[in-house]
């Protein structure tokens, strides 16, 4: 994962005070505490509740609905792969199963060794299908060696 500022309170209070008054301001909080820190940690409940005037628990409950936002912070690279149905005709399936069968890595599983892989629906580039994030920077045109070298370096094998 790309390089991230360790979990502060007061560096969470700075983006929670910047965004503070911009409409629907829940959403742009919490993309900006996880760009951040990597994740939204549980001690930005609290404080993201008190400021927006809404409960904890419904503050939590947008958290735990995006897949995006990371509750916990995440050590390694992480690749978003596209199985939608662009992804899918152009072999995304065989990868997933490349990724099971050569690098015991299951796909949306987050076990063994890095990296963590989870499934996307549409990264908007189907006309490269298939296709991924890594780490947030996409990569078209996926096949074994691709993603092998992704698993490589992931591994620090390269």
């Amino acid at each position: 994962m790309s390089a991230t500022t360790p979990w502060d309170v007061q560096g969470a209070g700075e983006i929670v005070d910047t965004r503070r008054n911009e409409p629907g301001a829940m959403l742009p909080i919490l993309h900006d505490l996880q760009e951040r820190f990597g994740y939204v940690d549980d001690e930005a409940v609290p404080l993201i509740a008190e400021v927006l005037n809404i409960s904890k628990a419904e503050t939590l409950g947008v958290i735990s609905f995006y897949p995006d936002f990371r509750r916990q912070p995440v050590e390694g690279t992480v690749v978003k792969l596209c199985r939608a149905e662009s992804c899918q005709a152009a072999g995304g399936e065989a990868l997933v199963e490349h990724l099971r069968r050569r690098h015991g890595i299951v796909v949306d599983g987050n076990g063994g060794p890095g990296p963590i892989i989870e499934t996307v629906y549409c990264l908007g580039h189907c006309a490269l299908s298939p296709a991924a994030l890594v780490d947030g920077a996409p990569v078209a045109r996926l096949d074994e060696a691709k993603i092998d070298a992704i698993v490589a370096s992931a591994r620090g094998l390269r």
